[in-house]
């Protein structure tokens, strides 16, 4: 059975609403989502092109205090505020019940950008951050599964630096999350 998310649209706080109320990290959030660039004019008309869609909505469940948040929804925000798609912020602590539903590896991961139809029907989820990076985070819960192990939290403080480094300095990898929300929504 597929996941209806209808009693949560039209819930949510707008993009604008969530970046003006951040009261964590909203200086680094800015800055990222100015300089977001178009890489690629194609990728840019893809997304332009999809005003002419009107059955879909995107739910973001997400917070401020998150590293991830920070770094990927402003490009999320972006590709999206050209699409026409009514997009939505859920705060994760004030939506549990959507957080339950979309677990990563079995974390409690976000951002999730949970794209549905117009009734509130699942399409697909892209999060909690570009696949190369993720890779890092899931082969790290591969080889460490006990999370009480006594070196459980020095491995993750690694894993997490090399998170950063597959990231990169500068913006490249917010033309990934572009390419991949593109690979996405191509499919419905």
């Amino acid at each position: 059975m597929s996941t209806n998310l209808s009693s949560k649209l039209r819930k949510g706080l707008s993009p604008e609403q969530f970046m003006s109320g951040m009261t964590k990290n909203q200086e680094a959030f800015m800055d990222w989502y100015e300089k977001f660039t178009w890489e690629s004019e194609d990728d840019k008309e893809f997304f332009e092109s999809m005003n002419n869609r009107d059955d879909l909505r995107c739910l973001i469940l997400a917070a401020d205090w998150c590293g991830d948040v920070v770094r990927n929804v402003p490009a999320v925000f972006r590709a999206l505020e050209i699409s026409g798609i009514p997009t939505e912020v859920l705060i994760k602590e004030e939506h549990m019940d959507v957080m339950e539903k979309f677990l990563t590896l079995g974390g409690e991961a976000i951002p999730v950008v949970i794209f549905t139809d117009f009734s509130g029907f699942v399409l697909g989820q892209w999060g909690p951050r570009p696949k190369h990076v993720q890779e890092v985070m899931v082969r790290f819960k591969q080889e460490n599964p006990d999370r009480e192990a006594a070196d459980y939290q020095d491995k993750l403080k690694v894993v997490r630096e090399e998170m950063g480094r597959q990231y990169g300095e500068g913006t490249a990898y917010q033309t990934v999350i572009v390419k991949e929300l593109r690979e996405l929504l191509s499919t419905f």
